[in-house]
């Protein structure tokens, strides 16, 4: 039996219905909150009494009592006003806390979400709200920073209640987002940012300039995707990048996420292990760092579900408990549908989640069962093994297990991508196959940059800089190369929108009960999945 498979993840229980529950409650069931509470408290009252009488009738209680919780959660979150859905667009003052800051390629315009926490009495019912805001700054009034508190006059409108996920308005709504405040400008300043938050932002501004030490001259397009890839700043890269990298499937790269997390999580725990510090002391600092890097860098719902997921692991690491990707995949998920439940329907949750659990659930187990029947020199003792030996074994240990990853990410990968972005492309498992390595370098050398810029040492830091320069130059030519091949991409789209989420559910599911199974032999092994993918292009995509 494969050493991936078998692991159990208990809050699947929890996870799975709640889940349902929200997918329930966007589709529109009708039904009152406290009557869905309500249920949900009954049916956890009858789940624990079945325990209590060994009855396993306890299963389906909790699945029930966590379906209509996530029901509930939906309706709490989205807060929908009928009546104010119906009015058309109209002029509104209103007191804001911001809660996110989007770029802007305007330094006189604010863009992003904020929380309504006063409103004229012919408004109060928006208290509490989300709105998307875009709008103008006075002269010389600098960017305000997440948490200030700002009065603003703009023309309020209501998103529309038929949107669908592949939209900004679908975006918004998935966020919890109602309405829309543009076409005005920001008074005045009520509160300032607090103190943390102005650290932060300080903080960004000093990466961004010791980033740009000796590039900024010599190659602004390489130093735009520089900063774009570590900070986070896509806003920085050309129209023809852009293209490129969404074209080549590598546009994941310049959002931070589990890649970033990870490599940068592996950097600090290198550096920490060299000083040789107490366990647990060692941890709270790589964690400290490691989350100071996610707020410095704008606190992306990407970045958080990635370190969530980052700091599970490496605790169970430290507390030496067994290793379980399965069961901190699940425990991740939990903590974000506690936070933000409405996550669930972003492109980004559904890429990242849907990604990492095709490789546990699939890619590992395939990995596993290619290394058993295809192992190089199983014949010779490795006492026996000349250099010649170890180097071959050496690269086919990572062609194998980067194809067998890359082939279960592209599965989700794919559905995903002509679900939300309308396109199709077969390369990028190639392509990524190659970029990946070549981005983490680049990820490890703007962490040293920075790690000298901020302790004096430009000099290095520069170093690092044009290091970097360099890798990314490559990482561009072997895109560009790529692209100059054919059948590299497709335009595409599912025939109806809906089909695209049923899929991914599907697919997710026959992961899961394959992996649940031990992908046996009688039902195909590793098969399956990749013929439902075969049958949903040919059959659901419109080309």
């Amino acid at each position: 039996m494969n050493r991936t498979l078998g692991h159990r993840a208990p809050l699947l229980w929890i996870v799975l219905p709640f889940l349902a529950g929200l997918g329930a409650g966007r589709a529109g069931l009708p039904a009152p909150v406290p009557w869905l509470l309500g249920g949900a408290l009954l049916a956890s009252g009858l789940a624990a009494w079945a325990t209590l009488r060994n009855a396993r009738a306890w299963a389906g209680l909790l699945a029930l009592a966590m379906f209509l919780a996530g029901d509930a959660s939906h309706a709490l979150h989205r807060r929908h006003l009928p009546v104010r859905e119906k009015l058309p667009p109209r002029e509104a003052e209103l007191e804001l806390r911001l809660e996110r800051v989007f770029a802007s390629h305007w330094p006189n315009r604010l863009t992003g979400l904020a929380r309504v926490t006063a409103a004229q009495p012919h408004l109060r019912e928006l208290q509490g709200q989300r709105l998307y805001v875009s709008l103008s700054l006075p002269p010389g009034q600098p960017l305000p920073i997440v948490s200030s508190r700002l009065a603003a006059l703009g023309v309020l409108t209501a998103l529309p209640a038929d949107l669908t996920s592949d939209t900004f308005d679908g975006y918004l709504a998935d966020s919890g987002v109602n309405f829309r405040l543009e076409r005005g400008r920001v008074l005045q300043d009520l509160a300032p940012a607090n103190a943390y938050r102005r650290f932060c932002a300080a903080t960004a501004a000093r990466f961004e300039v010791i980033l740009t030490l000796d590039t900024g001259q010599r190659r602004p397009d390489l130093a735009a995707a520089y900063r774009a890839m570590v900070l986070g700043r896509q806003q920085e890269l050309s129209e023809e990048q852009v293209r490129e990298f969404r074209l080549s499937g590598t546009m994941h790269v310049f959002s931070i996420s589990g890649m970033h997390i990870a490599a940068i999580a592996l950097a600090l725990q290198t550096g920490l292990a060299a000083l040789r510090l107490p366990r647990l002391v060692a941890l709270a600092l790589e964690l400290g760092a490691l989350w100071l890097y996610v707020d410095i860098t704008g606190t992306a719902p990407s970045a958080v579900r990635a370190f969530v997921m980052v700091a599970l692991l490496r605790v169970a690491f430290t507390v030496r408990r067994p290793l379980n990707p399965l069961a901190a995949l699940t425990a991740s998920m939990a903590f974000v549908l506690l936070a933000a439940p409405l996550q669930v329907f972003s492109a980004s949750f559904q890429m990242s989640y849907g990604i990492v659990a095709a490789l546990i659930l699939l890619g590992l187990p395939l990995d596993e069962a290619w290394q058993a029947h295809w192992a190089p020199f199983r014949s010779l003792p490795p006492v026996t093994w000349r250099w010649w030996h170890r180097w071959t074994t050496n690269i086919w240990d990572k062609l194998r297990s980067s194809a067998a990853l890359g082939l279960s990410a592209a599965l989700v990968g794919t559905v995903t991508g002509l679900h939300f972005f309308r396109m199709f492309t077969p390369g990028a498992l190639l392509v990524n196959l190659a970029l990946i390595p070549l981005s983490t370098g680049v990820i490890w050398a703007g962490l040293l940059s920075l790690l000298t810029g901020l302790t004096g040492l430009e000099a290095w830091s520069a170093l690092f800089n044009r290091a970097a320069l360099v890798i990314l130059w490559l990482s561009e030519q072997a895109i560009a190369a790529a692209l100059r091949l054919p059948a590299m991409w497709f335009e595409g789209r599912f025939r109806q929108p809906w089909l695209g989420e049923a899929a991914f559910v599907a697919l997710l599911a026959l992961l899961l009960a394959g992996y649940a199974l031990g992908w046996p032999r009688r039902l195909g092994r590793f098969w399956p999945p990749f013929a439902f993918l075969a049958l949903l292009l040919l059959c659901t995509v419109k080309f």
